[in-house]
Formats: C-alpha cells, sequence, structure tokens
C-alpha cells in the first residue's frame, strides 16, 4: 500500500526504520499468534493491540510532517507520546482484575483515559487526518455541553433537540477508556482481529508478487477488446481492491499499469484517471474482503460473515458491470481499437507463472464457506500463501540445477520477503486502526448522550417521513463525513447515527440499511469537491484533479442506483420468491444498462433526444416499488433500447463497412 505521502517523504534514520520494522514485525507476529494460536479477551487483545499501532503511528509520521526533519524539538514531542502510548496499551492488560472490582474509577484510571484520549486524538490526525480528530474532538466538547457537564455554555449553542444534561471528565474518560463502548469498543475490535489479519493477508499477496498476476491476467482477458485497457483496470481493480482494502491504495498500485496504456489508447488523461479511481472504488464492495465494511458489518447486524460476503456478491458484480460497460461505450464512441498480442501477456504463460496465487484464495472462500471464523480463516490464508510461494520457489530451485549457495539465497529471500510482509502488514493497517479507534470515540458519545435517537428524530422532521428524501439526506451526509473521515470510519459513524431511524422509521431492513451506508460511505473516493481516489488517479494521469474527480463521479453512478435498488427491491439482498428474485436482478440489469446509454447518449449507436428523454421516466419506474409500474417501465425501455439497435443495424447495412460506432453491438 504506497503511502500518499511519497513524494514529499525525506528519509527517515536508519535507527528509526529498524525500530519501525521490529515494532510492525512484532506486532504482525503478535496478531498471529491471536487469530490462530490463542485468541486473547477483548480487554488484552484491543488495548495491546492499540499500544502498538500508536507507538508505530508516532514512529511513521513525525510531529512536523514529512518535509521536515524530526530534530530535537521532534522528539522531545514524540519521544513522551511513544512512551505514552506504551502505557495505554499495558494499562488495562496490567489492571484488569482490579478495574473490573471497582464500582467508581480510580484517579489514576481517569488520568490514563484522558492520556489515551489525547494520544488517540493526536495518532489519528497524523495518521487519518485533522478532519477525524476535529470530528472526535467535537463529539466529545458535545458530550461535555450541558447544564452538569465541564462546559455548559455550550449547551446554549445546541438546538433543543440536542440539548442534554451534560457529563464531567470523569465519567467520560471512564465511558471511552474503561469499558467496551468507547475506544475499546466494536469498531477498534473488529481493526484489532479481523481487518488486521487480512490487512496482513494482503500484504502477503503484494509481497509475493500476487498483484502483478492479477494485473497480467487482466490484460491477458481484455486487452484486444475494444479499450482493453480500460477494462483489464476494472477487472484488475475488482481483484486487487477486494484484497488491500482501500481505493487509493488501489488507484496507485493498479493505476500505475492501467492509466499510462489507457492514455497511450486514446483515453484523456482525466478519463483515464478517472476510470481507474471509479474501478478501484469498486474493490471496497468486492467479496471476499470488502475492506473491513464485511466484518464491521457482521459485527453491527450479529449476521454470520459469510452470509454477508454472499449477499454482496451480485450487487458487486451489478456496479462493474455498469464501469465496465461506460468504458466500453466511451472506447466505442471514440473509436478505440484493442491492443495487438505482441504487447499482451499470454493467458496461459500468466497462469503457469502465477497460477499458485488462486489457492489461497480458493482456501479462504473454502474455510469461509464451511464455517470458521473469520480470523482464524485469515491466518490459514496467510499459512496458505507463504506455503503456496514457499512451493513454488521450491520447485523452481529444484528444475534449474539446485546447489547449495541456491539454497541459502533462497533461504534468505523466503526469509526477507516474510519479514518485509509482516512489516508492510502492520504500516498498513496504521490509518485503519487510528480511524477505528476515533470512531469509538464518537460511539462512545453517541451512547451516553443518546444523540443517536436524537438525529433520527431531526431526520424523520427533515424529510417529513418521506424515504427518498431520507435516503438523499444519508447520501449528503456520508458525503460531508467523507471530506473529514476514511471510509471505514464514515460507515461506523453514519450508521450509529441514521442506521436506528432507517430501521424503526421507515422500515428498511437492518442489512439493507447497512449495506446503503456501507456503499454511500465510499462517495467521498469519487465525489467532487473531495474525491480522494479521483486526486490519486489525477496524480498518476497527470491531469487536473478536479476534471479527473468529475471523470470518477460519472463512472461510478452505480454507487449511487445500486443502493436504492436494493432499498425498493430487497428480495435481491434478502431472497424471496425465485420468479421475483430472478424479475429484480433482471430489472436492475435493464435500469442500469438504460441510465448509462442515457448517461453517454449511446449504446449501439448515438440515442437521439428524444429517446433519452423517455429512458429516463423508464428507469424512475423500475425503481418504483410496483410491480405494475415496474412491467410498464421495463416494456418502455426494452422497446426503446431496441429501437436503437435496429437503427445501428441499419446504419451497418446502408453503409456497407463497419462504423466505429455499429461495433458496438459486438461487446
Amino acid at each position: 500500500m504506497t503511502t500518499e505521502h511519497s513524494s514529499t517523504m525525506r528519509p527517515q534514520p536508519r535507527i528509526v526504520l529498524r525500530a519501525i520494522a521490529v515494532i510492525g514485525i512484532a506486532l504482525s507476529l503478535f496478531q498471529l499468534w491471536a487469530a490462530g494460536v490463542q485468541p486473547l479477551g477483548l480487554f488484552f487483545q484491543r488495548p495491546i493491540h492499540l499500544g502498538f499501532i500508536l507507538v508505530l503511528c508516532f514512529l511513521i509520521y513525525p510531529v512536523f510532517g514529512y518535509d521536515r526533519a524530526r530534530g530535537l524539538l521532534g522528539w522531545a514531542i514524540d519521544g513522551p507520546l511513544i512512551a505514552a502510548s506504551i502505557l495505554v496499551g499495558a494499562w488495562l492488560p496490567v489492571n484488569i482484575d482490579v478495574i473490573a472490582n471497582q464500582i467508581f474509577p480510580r484517579d489514576i484510571d481517569v488520568m490514563v483515559g484522558v492520556l489515551t484520549i489525547l494520544v488517540v486524538l493526536e495518532g489519528a490526525r497524523r495518521a487519518v487526518g485533522l478532519g477525524m480528530t476535529i470530528i472526535g474532538a467535537a463529539f466529545l466538547a458535545y458530550a461535555f455541553a450541558g447544564n452538569r457537564g465541564e462546559l455548559p455554555f455550550l449547551a446554549d449553542w445546541m438546538p433543543g433537540i440536542l440539548n442534554h444534561r451534560g457529563y464531567s471528565l470523569d465519567r467520560v474518560a471512564s465511558q471511552m477508556t474503561l469499558g467496551a463502548e468507547g475506544i475499546f469498543g466494536i469498531p477498534l475490535g473488529v481493526a484489532a482481529t479481523f481487518v488486521f489479519i487480512f490487512v496482513l493477508f494482503g500484504a502477503f499477496l503484494e509481497a509475493t508478487g500476487a498483484g502483478k498476476f492479477f494485473i497480467d491476467l487482466a490484460y491477458a482477458a481484455t486487452g484486444r477488446q475494444r479499450g482493453g485497457p480500460a477494462k483489464a483496470a476494472v477487472i484488475a481493480s475488482a481483484g486487487m481492491g477486494s484484497i488491500s482494502g482501500s481505493a487509493i491504495a488501489n488507484v496507485v498500485t493498479t493505476g500505475a499499469f492501467t492509466i499510462p496504456l489507457m492514455k497511450k489508447l486514446g483515453y484523456r488523461p482525466a478519463q483515464a484517471g478517472g476510470i481507474e479511481a471509479a474501478a478501484s472504488t469498486g474493490g471496497q464492495i468486492m467479496p471476499p474482503l470488502m475492506g473491513a465494511g464485511a466484518f464491521l458489518m457482521s459485527e453491527f447486524t450479529r449476521m454470520p460473515y459469510v452470509d454477508i460476503v454472499l449477499v454482496s456478491i451480485f450487487p458487486a458484480v451489478l456496479y462493474f458491470g455498469v464501469v465496465y460497460l461506460l468504458v466500453h461505450i466511451a472506447a466505442v464512441k471514440q473509436g478505440m481499437t484493442g491492443l495487438t498480442a505482441a504487447d499482451l501477456p499470454r493467458t496461459r504463460k500468466v497462469l503457469a507463472e502465477g497460477w499458485h496465487f488462486l489457492l489461497p484464495l480458493v482456501a479462504l472462500v473454502v474455510l469461509l464457506v464451511v464455517g470458521y471464523s473469520p480470523m482464524r480463516v485469515g491466518f490459514y490464508a496467510i499459512l496458505s500463501i507463504i506455503a503456496a510461494a514457499s512451493a513454488r520457489a521450491l520447485w523452481t530451485y529444484a528444475t534449474t540445477g539446485p546447489t547449495a549457495i541456491g539454497l541459502v539465497d533462497l533461504c534468505r529471500r523466503g526469509i526477507a520477503l516474510t519479514l518485509e510482509a509482516l512489516e508492510l502488514g502492520a504500516r498498513n493497517a496504521v490509518s485503519v486502526s487510528m480511524a477505528c479507534a476515533v470512531a469509538g470515540v464518537v460511539v462512545g458519545v453517541v451512547g451516553l448522550t443518546g444523540l443517536g435517537l436524537k438525529f433520527s428524530a431531526m431526520m424523520i422532521a427533515f424529510s417529513g417521513g418521506n424515504l427518498l428524501l431520507a435516503l438523499i439526506l444519508v447520501v449528503i451526509a456520508s458525503l460531508i463525513l467523507g471530506m473529514g473521515l476514511p471510509v471505514t470510519a464514515a460507515y461506523i459513524v453514519l450508521i450509529i447515527l441514521v442506521g436506528p431511524a432507517l430501521t424503526e422509521e421507515f422500515g428498511v431492513p437492518l442489512l439493507i440499511a447497512h449495506l446503503l451506508v456501507f456503499w454511500y460511505s465510499q462517495d467521498s473516493n469519487v465525489t467532487p469537491p473531495v474525491a480522494l481516489a479521483g486526486f490519486a488517479g489525477a496524480a498518476i494521469a497527470g491531469s487536473k484533479p478536479m476534471e479527473t474527480s468529475v471523470q470518477a463521479w460519472k463512472y461510478a453512478k452505480g454507487l449511487y442506483l445500486i443502493p436504492l435498488f436494493m432499498v425498493f427491491n430487497p428480495e435481491i439482498i434478502l431472497g424471496g420468491p425465485l420468479p421475483l428474485v430472478l424479475w429484480s436482478g433482471a430489472i436492475a440489469v435493464l435500469g442500469l444498462v438504460a441510465f448509462a446509454a442515457v448517461l453517454e447518449a449511446f449504446l449501439w449507436r448515438p440515442m437521439q433526444v428524444w429517446m433519452r428523454v423517455l429512458l429516463l421516466p423508464g428507469v424512475v419506474a423500475l425503481f418504483w416499488p410496483d410491480l405494475t409500474v415496474e412491467i410498464a417501465g421495463a416494456i418502455l425501455i426494452v422497446a426503446l433500447l431496441a429501437i436503437n439497435w435496429v437503427q445501428a443495424r441499419g446504419d451497418r447495412n446502408s453503409s456497407g463497412d463497419v462504423a466505429p460506432q455499429s461495433d458496438a453491438q459486438h461487446s
């Protein structure tokens, strides 16, 4: 996972890099031990994990930023923070018996609690961004605002519905650090168990070369088609994104290969960057891993992880299908051709060299289906990638003239790659764990003050009880939160605030409410003015960030429409009579194809204005929760698309040769 700061990064002293490596490897080994050998209780696992993460955070991210040396003053600040991080990680495990048996917290517990909150907020500022820290601090200020709180004057600034009694420093510090409802709550618990182990799995895949294998395989499969590199970007991002768990990391890894090739083929730079950003964003909604989302959803909904993965497959395929179709239409409109066979890797050769990378993924899926816990599945998946890579290396060694020196070199390389992967996994987990720790602050304050119920009441008041207006409010809230929060944190905050209203007041099923919020939480990656994946794509493409973000937003339209379809046609997620499920799936595909045609003014040939105008109400009808209206909309859309196809065929027959546009029918 490439850091966003790499372009301005000042090299750190060797001793610091060694310390980061040693602590990162120790953290990964601790997590593996807890996942596969000796599971730990939450008041041991979570604080120790947080302590490790905080130490790594303050070592990796200097106080004054990457572009300045840390210096004596920097170490005077960071040294005590590192010491405080060790104290934070050790305090609960060492004192658990005393803390568990006391009625009121000791003064020393409150002091350590305050220190924990401050250290977590500062760590989040460095690893995630200032927005995360501001939101955490704002929620803490809200807890103190009230007649009995530490900041009673703030109560005058809040509308009546948001007022509450206010809480003391002792109460807030206890809530945040001495129980499972604050910093050490569900978000950090998920980060310290499932998420870390799968981030580590992704690091092992990355270190052993799986990333290049998936990219080459995508190119071999799609490279000869029109707009081949763009289609390869869509497929490679589906594979890589579900492993890396980060849209931005996905853009900078797969995009380094796909964006230059897209530009070479004829896509505009902003278009190439936007396509990669849209495809990479889909990686986080693609099973089996879905970033951290599926694990968090499993904890919040109390549904088995494998069930969430299974119901998420069809929506994810729909999303990538829409991006793929939009990419194809753009290629046909611009008269592009595919790459020549000489420029592409051969499928047989790619599979021959990297087929062993498929084994860990197969093992992962099989173990999930059999019913192993996600953490144990991740542990065995890591062992399987080590075994597969080792077996492959030994086979290569045995078939290319084995020597004693060669065996020593092979062992050294194997150990080096393993240590590299262990360190990389720990580094990659820092930002997610810090975001989850601050999300725990938000969850703790919401639980303490009853803010969730108040927010639900406000939501009902603003929407007037209209579900569509309520969903639009969720989109706006997700976009605003996404400006300062990473996807995982935005999802946690949003589901805590709007989840109760969606399920209890508007009747949205619990799992669909979570999927809706999780999908909408992705929009900060592709929606201007803050489109983080779009900005990463622009940096590689050499295009303007805002123009690239607009393109990413256009190609990622499925991100907004598919969750709406889940709400109004819940059977595609929750199941039902087979004919109804098949009908809902078919109209979902039809509606998304029609919407793509409206958006691009093109399908098999350019689409006239009157057809686009008529298609829009047809698409709306497919989302209408009434079977008669859905059937009418489907008939209208099929008729209009059929006319477009017949016109394209007529163009082809009358011209006597294949115009670039009419080739779309070969898609």
